[in-house]
């Protein structure tokens, strides 16, 4: 490794480095301007020189870089080796797991290294790096995996920019492509060539399980922001008497067909609309449409060409028009997976949403991350995810 820089840190921001915090933020450097070269080994010294942290250099939208150990340790080999192997060693259920085949290994801070994260696509796996800094570790961290784990591709996304353009590809046979891996008995079609979308936000899980096995069995479903439909299939799966999967991106078409064709479901009573999901609402409430069970999960962030969405500023707003086409004694699963917000403020927009339309509401049940998408609890912005399942009365 380089030798490594020496980082000021800011005396009112010690305790919380020592307490674990993992995030290096520019306000919390006084020495900011010697930081060069992303990637480099980081020292974090407080106000009389003594040893406080030890992490890396590495530019993203959270910040500077990230801690990565109290200890007065080296960042070598081996401790990216140890910390691969515990975050391995935590996701063994899934590996014995024949009806998920998909899932996370290893998830950046929560597993002690913040800046990149690995899933398993059934045995195909796929390194997200996030920064030029974490990169710089690209050929010690792929190493380490394909020595690991039994693997049949190692695939990688680069999630920022540095001007240069390299294959997805990274070692062992390439997919033909899509996969079909499985999630809780379910098929998905996985691309791992085709930018930065695979075809199905993992976190979800748990909450695509729930509205199969609870809430979907003689309901009408509308999946709003469907991006590939994955909501709909499994509620289709929990017989459902309809569903309506919406969303704007013209890919959406093909690729929620799919899902539902390699499910053997037919398009009868699952229909897919290409359509601002803005516009979508309008349309349904001056339809008086109606449905059982509405599924709300928009990005945080949202730009089409007559609307601009900000989750935190927008989401009750967006609700509101939720409430008016769920029939009383339907269900609304929000979720956003908004960081800037935590659940107890999402909770108030709920809150806040119902109150404005009149309406009375009881919450069922909350979600967060599953399990294999590891956080700790200094860093509780790394909890992005909520979902709340709501009863509208």
């Amino acid at each position: 490794m380089d030798s490594e820089i020496i980082v000021r840190i800011n005396k009112r921001y010690i305790k919380k480095y020592k307490e674990g915090y993992p995030l290096i933020f520019k306000e919390a450097v006084n020495n900011i301007h010697d930081l060069k070269g992303e990637g480099a080994i980081l020292k974090l010294v407080d106000d009389k020189n003594k040893f406080v942290a030890r992490g890396y250099f590495g530019r993203q939208n959270k910040g500077y870089g990230w801690v990565l150990t109290r200890k007065d340790e080296a960042i070598d080999r081996k401790f990216f080796q140890n910390k691969i192997i515990t975050a391995l060693n935590k996701r063994a259920p899934f590996y014995f797991d024949e009806d998920t085949t998909a899932y996370r290994v290893f998830n950046g801070e929560g597993d002690g290294i913040g800046g990149f994260t690995i899933d398993n696509y059934d045995g195909y796996y796929l390194i997200n790096w996030y920064s030029k800094g974490i990169y710089r570790f690209k050929d010690i961290i792929v190493e380490i995996l394909s020595r690991m784990v039994v693997y049949k591709g190692i695939y990688q996304k680069k999630r920022f920019d540095d001007g240069i353009e390299e294959d997805d590809f990274v070692m062992g046979e390439k997919g033909e492509f899509p996969i079909i891996v499985r999630e809780s008995g379910v098929n998905f079609a996985i691309y791992l060539d085709e930018g930065d979308m695979t075809g199905v936000f993992l976190d979800q899980r748990e909450v695509r399980k729930r509205i199969r096995d609870k809430y979907s069995k003689g309901k009408t479903v509308l999946n709003t922001f469907s991006y590939t439909g994955a909501f709909s299939v499994f509620a289709a799966l929990g017989d459902a008497k309809s569903t309506t999967s919406v969303d704007l991106a013209n890919r959406s078409l093909e690729k929620t067909t799919e899902q539902f064709n390699i499910n053997g479901l037919d398009l009868d009573t699952n229909h897919i609309v290409v359509e601002d999901v803005f516009n979508y609402f309008k349309y349904a409430a001056k339809k008086e449409m109606k449905f059982d069970l509405v599924i709300l999960d928009p990005p945080s962030f949202a730009k089409s060409k007559k609307n601009i969405f900000s989750a935190d500023r927008d989401y009750k707003d967006l609700l509101k028009e939720v409430i008016d086409i769920t029939e009383d004694g339907g269900v609304i699963a929000a979720s956003t997976n908004c960081a800037s917000f935590n659940m107890d403020k999402f909770k108030k927009f709920i809150d806040t949403a119902f109150v404005e339309k009149g309406k009375r509401y009881r919450i069922l049940e909350e979600h967060s991350l599953p399990v294999d998408f590891a956080t700790i609890e200094e860093f509780r912005e790394g909890n992005y995810l909520k979902v709340v399942f709501i009863s509208v009365s």
